[in-house]
C-alpha cells in the first residue's frame, strides 16, 4: 500500500512538472512607457510606448494619458529590437506633476509595464504598472530605493514567470541532491548567468534572441538526458563536475534573462543599480524554487518507500519531453 501510494505521488509531481509548465516558457516581456517634460516649456512633454511585437492573442496594451493633455503633431512608429516604438508629444496644461497615467489591457497582455516619468525640475520617477495596479498619479518619486524595489520586481517576475530556466534548475537538483554540492552548483550557475546578463545589458556582447532562446531549451534536454544516464548507474559529467556544467550553462541563461531586461532598458543614470537589483529579483525567484524543490523532496522521502526503480525515470522522460517541444516551438 505504501509502494503504490508513493509510486502515485511521484508521478504526480512529475505531471505537474510536464503540464504545469505554459507552452510559452516566459511570461510575455514588459512594455515600457516613457514621459518626459522638456525642459524650458512648462506644458510640452514627449512620450515614447514601447510594447513588444509578441503578445497574447487578442490582447492589446493601451496607455492611458491624462485627459487634460493634447497631442502635439503625429506619431512616430518604428521597430525596434523585439518591439515596437511610438513617439510623440503632448501639451499638458500646468505640466505633468498630479496628473495620472495608466495603461489598459495588462491583465489580459500578461506583461507588466514599467513607467518612467521625467519633470523638468530634474525629478526622475518609476514604477512597475501590473494588472491591479494599472494607474499612477505623478508625483514626487522614491528615489533609488524606488528602483532598486521595480527591477527587483521585474527580475523576481521574469525568473517565476520562465518556466525553461526552472525546469533546468530542478534537472540540476535532480542531478546534484542537495547539501554542499548543490550550493556551490547553484552559485555556479549564478555567477555564469549574472556575468552575460551584465555584459549583454551593457551591450558588450549580443547573440540574436531566438537562437538563444533555442539553445536554452537544448541546454535542458542535455541535462535530461544526464539524468536518464544517472538512474541507469552511469557517472554523468555534471555529477562529476556539476559547477563547470551549471556556470557554463549559466553563460547562456544570462543572455536570455538580457533579452527580457533590455525591452524595458536601463536608466541611464543608475545602470549599476538597476542591473544589480534585476539580478538580485532574479537569484530570490530561484531560491525560492530550490527551496520548495528541496522541501517537496524532503516530504516524498518521508512518504515513499520501495518505489520501483523505473519510476525514478519519469522525471527525466518529463524534462526531456518539455525541452524537446521547446526547440521545437521555438525553430
Amino acid at each position: 500500500m505504501t509502494s503504490r501510494w508513493g509510486l502515485i505521488l511521484l508521478v504526480l509531481v512529475t505531471a505537474g512538472i510536464l503540464f504545469a509548465a505554459p507552452t510559452s516558457a516566459h511570461q510575455f516581456a514588459p512594455a515600457l512607457l516613457e514621459l518626459e517634460e522638456i525642459p524650458g516649456d512648462g506644458e510640452l512633454a514627449a512620450v515614447s510606448w514601447k510594447q513588444p511585437m509578441v503578445r497574447v492573442m487578442g490582447s492589446r496594451l493601451q496607455p492611458v494619458l491624462p485627459g487634460e493633455c493634447e497631442g502635439v503633431g503625429d506619431p512616430v512608429v518604428q521597430t525596434e529590437g523585439t518591439g515596437m516604438r511610438a513617439t510623440w508629444q503632448i501639451r499638458c496644461p500646468g505640466g505633468l506633476a498630479g496628473k495620472t497615467v495608466g495603461v489598459e489591457g495588462i491583465a489580459e497582455s500578461r506583461a507588466n509595464v514599467l513607467l518612467r516619468v521625467a519633470l523638468a525640475d530634474g525629478r526622475k520617477l518609476q514604477t512597475v504598472l501590473e494588472a491591479d495596479t494599472s494607474s499612477y498619479q505623478i508625483q514626487m518619486g522614491a528615489g533609488r530605493w524606488g528602483l532598486f524595489r521595480d527591477y527587483l520586481v521585474l527580475g523576481l517576475d521574469h525568473i517565476l514567470g520562465g518556466w525553461d530556466h526552472l525546469v533546468f534548475v530542478l534537472a540540476l537538483v535532480f542531478l546534484v541532491g542537495g547539501g554542499t554540492r548543490l550550493l556551490w552548483t547553484v552559485t555556479a550557475f549564478t555567477l555564469g548567468h549574472s556575468v552575460t546578463l551584465a555584459l549583454a545589458s551593457l551591450g558588450l556582447v549580443y547573440l540574436p534572441q531566438g537562437p538563444t532562446e533555442i539553445a536554452i531549451a537544448f541546454s535542458i534536454f542535455l541535462l535530461a538526458v544526464e539524468l536518464s544516464e544517472r538512474r541507469e548507474g552511469h557517472q554523468t559529467l555534471t555529477q562529476r563536475a556539476p559547477w563547470l556544467v551549471a556556470s557554463t550553462f549559466g553563460l547562456l541563461h544570462g543572455l536570455g534573462f538580457a533579452g527580457a531586461l533590455s525591452e524595458v532598458g536601463l536608466p541611464s543614470a543608475e545602470i549599476p543599480l538597476a542591473l544589480f537589483s534585476f539580478n538580485v529579483g532574479i537569484e530570490l525567484g530561484q531560491l525560492l524554487f530550490v527551496a520548495v524543490v528541496l522541501v517537496l523532496g524532503f516530504v516524498i522521502r518521508r512518504i515513499v518507500f520501495e518505489t520501483p526503480r523505473w519510476a525514478y525515470t519519469v522525471p527525466a522522460y518529463a524534462i526531456g519531453t518539455l525541452a524537446v517541444f521547446w526547440i521545437i516551438e521555438r525553430i
